[in-house]
């Protein structure tokens, strides 16, 4: 009969433990956390907003030269698989700078 009783106990312990559901699964308590459509951009300025763009612009038409050559090698599937395996700086070498440097 005592066993019995621990077994139940030692159950009922493994049924709390494995039903247990935290807070912290649950996303929010807030009633409306979303922001509706017309205050959704109200945060960042205009101004704020320009100035990302023009960023964005200039960071696209001055990008990094390994930036370029990885989309190069990106274009070119050889060059892309090699990359995969030696890296882009490799594969970029190998299929590009020989091209240059014939010229």
């Amino acid at each position: 009969m005592k066993s019995l009783v621990l077994l139940a106990i030692l159950a009922a312990l493994v049924v709390a433990t494995l039903c247990y559901e935290s807070h912290e699964s649950m996303e929010s308590y807030e009633l409306n956390p979303f922001i509706n459509r017309r205050n959704a951009n109200t945060f960042i300025s205009p101004q704020q907003r320009w100035r990302a763009k023009v960023h964005e612009r200039i960071r696209e038409r001055s990008k990094p030269a390994h930036e370029l050559n990885r989309e190069a090698c990106d274009d070119y599937k050889l060059c892309e698989r090699y990359a995969m395996v030696y890296g882009y700086n490799a594969a970029y070498n190998r299929y590009f700078r020989q091209r240059r440097g014939a010229e």
